[in-house]
């Protein structure tokens, strides 16, 4: 049972992940008017970087595939792991407002990171 759910979280997990991977390329979610300015600045910086959002793109286009894979999600974990921590550090920085949403982001890893454990213990040993 537990394994359903957590490939239930997973498959809509990595959805949300698809959605932003695609939105980064396409651009087909309009941007809100009442950005902080903060966010509006560390955007316009990552953009200056013409490879920096294409690349962010597929490495979360990439995850997702991977985490709907029971076989592949601890890989995934890893690969979703820095976009993680970008994203609970500009909610934990710059825009407060979405952090409830950083911190799901962030348990449900966890939880992926923790129940395949032993598949990171065999590299570490």
């Amino acid at each position: 049972m537990k394994n359903k759910i957590l490939t239930g979280i997973s498959i809509l997990f990595g959805m949300m992940f698809l959605n932003a991977g695609l939105n980064k390329l396409f651009n087909y979610i309009p941007v809100p008017d009442n950005l902080p300015e903060a966010v509006v600045k560390d955007n316009a910086a990552m953009m200056e970087i013409s490879w920096l959002l294409p690349l962010i793109a597929i490495v979360e286009i990439l995850g997702e595939l991977l985490v709907m894979l029971p076989k592949t999600r601890a890989l995934a974990a890893i690969i979703l792991f820095p976009i993680a921590v970008g994203i609970l550090l500009t909610h934990l920085t710059v825009a407060p407002e979405g952090l409830v949403m950083a911190i799901i982001v962030w348990a449900i890893l966890l939880w992926i990171i923790f129940d395949n454990r032993n598949k990171y213990l065999l590299i570490l040993r």
